[in-house]
Order: structure tokens, then sequence, then C-alpha cells
């Protein structure tokens, strides 16, 4: 509710609200005439042989509604177009939290109310994902030998597109630039320098390989900006691939059933876990320590100063271009969890960072849902920590292996994905 307040307010002043301003009229009016042919109504109007200016007319004239609301239903009279508009201004979530060693989905919203938003945010939206990409990055790098505590230089990375033309990372922050850095601090910042040093040592393919092996089935072009997180993904396919480092380096696929049963209790069905080795246990493990870093000193900061959340977890905020998607990724031992914030339309969000990065649209949702999963005694959370594989002597400890400057941190601020 605050934060959908904040874009309200946000939204005040702009030419048409809640669209941003770099939007032109002809944009918005194309936007509204491509959601109106996608209505219900249009499609029944257009099967009655009603004329285009008579469907517009139709749009355009007040009617008795009801409307969603925070606080509930609310009649009112609008026209539909308006109603349009109305909707259009409402900032979504799809959240969904499972089992990483079973598979089994615990929770899942799709969006604010299934009546007025019959859109699900969890198996069918696909958006930009923004950095929880990296991690996927990271993984290569664990796997091929680096640690989190090995340092690399904080330094614009020039890549060849491969037509002529070159790509360079750029940093939202001249934090530290310039200096060794472990890779730790890299990705509890967010820092694209960094993935962009790591990526150069591995090349793009390898981190499509490695999303595809985690159970990510969308599209994801091998290219350069990879790790921006361009490419469009469900939350339930990060959620499931995220789940991989908390079950020691095995994939599970989500699954909503474990068995069916008759009135009289007899089985009718059963499903079994579908699972994969993806990584030994050592790589899910230095995975699982540099996800802990966000929380620890990053971009996931919040989770221990406003939330109060001290118990064992690791995660990945992810913000997109022009702050449309806003996301944050948490695992713990017993429940790996994701959530997506954004419109219905990318071209309606946040216009500062500030407000519209993931660890202020989407991590507080993935809090407060932990905060009352913890408080809950029936569930039973051991709030135990992430269990070292045998034979794994690594110093994970960067400011004794490094002597990192902890006063450099980032803390919140988190890099946007430019590209």
């Amino acid at each position: 509710m605050n934060l959908q307040k904040a874009f309200d307010r946000e939204k005040e002043n702009h030419k048409n609200p809640p669209f941003s301003d770099d939007l032109s009229n002809e944009d918005v009016e194309n936007n509204l005439v491509t959601t109106m042919k996608r209505s219900e109504r249009y499609r029944v109007l257009k099967k009655n042989g009603m004329s285009m200016d008579s469907i517009r007319l139709s749009f355009n004239t007040p009617a008795k509604m009801k409307i969603f609301t925070w606080k509930g239903e609310r009649d009112t009279i609008l026209s539909p177009r308006d109603s349009m508009l109305y909707y259009k201004g409402f900032l979504r979530a799809g959240f969904m939290s499972m089992v990483p060693q079973t598979g089994e989905v615990r929770a899942y919203v799709g969006g604010p109310n299934y009546k007025h938003f019959m859109y699900d945010m969890v198996s069918l939206g696909k958006r930009q994902v923004g950095s929880i990409i990296k991690p996927f990055l990271y993984t290569v790098a664990m796997q091929e030998g680096l640690t989190p505590c090995d340092k690399v230089p904080n330094i614009a990375q020039t890549f060849d597109v491969g037509d002529g033309t070159t790509w360079t990372s750029r940093n939202s922050t001249r934090a530290r630039s310039g200096e060794m850095v472990t890779l730790r601090w890299g990705l509890a910042n967010s820092v694209n320098n960094i993935s962009g040093w790591v990526l150069k040592q591995f090349k793009p393919q390898a981190v499509v390989d490695m999303a595809k092996k985690m159970g990510v089935v969308s599209k994801i072009a091998a290219v350069p900006s990879v790790f921006l997180g361009t490419s469009e993904i469900t939350v339930r396919e990060m959620v499931g691939a995220y789940g991989t480092y908390a079950n020691k380096g095995v994939y599970i696929k989500p699954r909503f059933i474990s068995k069916i049963e008759d009135h009289k209790g007899n089985l009718i069905a059963q499903s079994v876990p579908r699972k994969r080795e993806v990584m030994d246990e050592k790589t899910a493990y230095l995975m699982t320590n540099l996800l802990q870093g966000v929380v620890q000193k990053g971009t996931g900061v919040r989770l221990r100063f406003t939330y109060n959340l001290y118990n064992p977890m690791g995660g990945k905020t992810g913000t997109t271009q022009n702050h449309s998607d806003g996301w944050f990724m948490g695992i713990t031992p017993e429940l790996v969890s994701g959530v997506w914030t954004g419109a219905e339309d990318r071209s309606i969000h946040f216009e500062g960072i500030r407000q519209g990065q993931g660890a202020n649209m989407a991590l507080p949702i993935w809090a407060l849902y932990m905060q009352k999963v913890y408080a809950d005694k029936s569930i039973g959370l051991t709030q135990g920590d992430f269990e070292k594989p045998r034979g794994v002597n690594i110093n994970l400890d960067c400011n004794q292996v490094s002597n990192e400057n902890n006063n450099n941190d980032l803390n919140e601020s988190e890099d946007e994905d430019f590209f």
C-alpha cells in the first residue's frame, strides 16, 4: 500500500498519468487502443458487427461498474476507457515460494485480485529479470574454480558485439571504481563492471547453458549484455532455478500437487519430484555464500536493519531499465521464494531508482512473508544454516583473506541494468 501511494503521488502531475512523461500523447493513445482490442468487451462488440467508430464511442461512454480498490470493491461510474487507465495505475506483484528439497510450492500469488486482474504473473507473465540473472554467471565462475574472495578489477569492460560495433559495461556509481574488489563484493552490490569481467572469462553461452540446466525454459540470448537480465522470464522459472542453490546443486521442478486421494482416502495418483544434478555441492555452497553477501552488506541489507531478519539467508535484487521491473529472489535452507513487482506496462514506472529498484519494490514483500513464516510455529522452520559440504576448506571471510574495506560498501545502491 505505501508503495502504491508513493507511486500515485509521483504521477499526480504527469501529463498522462499513470504513464511516464517520456511517452508522447500518440504513444499513450496507441497503448490504449491496443489494450482496448485485447479486451473481452471489444471482442464481443466486434463479433456483433459494430464499426470501430461505434466501438470507440462505447468505450468512451460512462457506465455503472464495480472497481477494485485496495480497500475492497467500490461502485462507481466510469467509461471503459477510463477504467482501463485506472487499472493500469496499479502496481502488481507475482510471488512464489517453494521447498527446495521437494519442489513443493507453499505460496503462490499471481496478482492483486483474480476477479479484476485475470492474469497470472507467476507462471504466465514474463518480464525482464534484471540482475537476478547474475548468479547464473557467478555459478559458472565458481564451478570453474574461482571463489567469492578472489579479486578482480572494477573497471569498464568492452565487448565486440559482432556487427562491427562494441558494447561497454557501465556502473551507476563510482564507488571503488578502478580498485581490485572481491567477487563477493561485486555480486553483493550488483556491480556491472565485475559481472562484465567474469563474462569475459567464460562467454555468454556458458551463462545461457547454466540457466537452462537450472530450469529456465524461456529464451535467453547469448549476447554480452546477458548479465543485465534483458531476457523475459517467469517468477516460477526463477524460483525453481534458485532452489538449486539451497538444494546442494540439485534442481527440482516446482510442483503443486503431491498426491490425489478419493473421498475414502485411497491414493489415486502421486507426483514424483523431477530433478537433476546441475552442479556439485561445493559450487552450490559457494553460491549460497555469495548470495548471503547480498543480504549482509549489499543491496539486500535492509532485510537486516529494517525487517530484523538475522537468520541464515541469501538473496539477489533486480532492477530493469527505467525501473520498470523490481525483483527479489531470496533463499533459506528450507524455503526459496521470488517476487516481481511492476505495472501492467513497462512504460508505467517510477521515475527514479530510489523508489523503483528491486530493494524497494520487491524485497519488502519477501521480508514480510518470511516474518510471518518464522512467527508461525506450526510451520516449524528450523532457521538452521546452509550445510557446508565435506572437504570444502575455503576461507570465505573475505575481510580476513583480502582486507576488504567494509566502509566502502554500497549497501542498498544498485546498478540499474543499462543497455
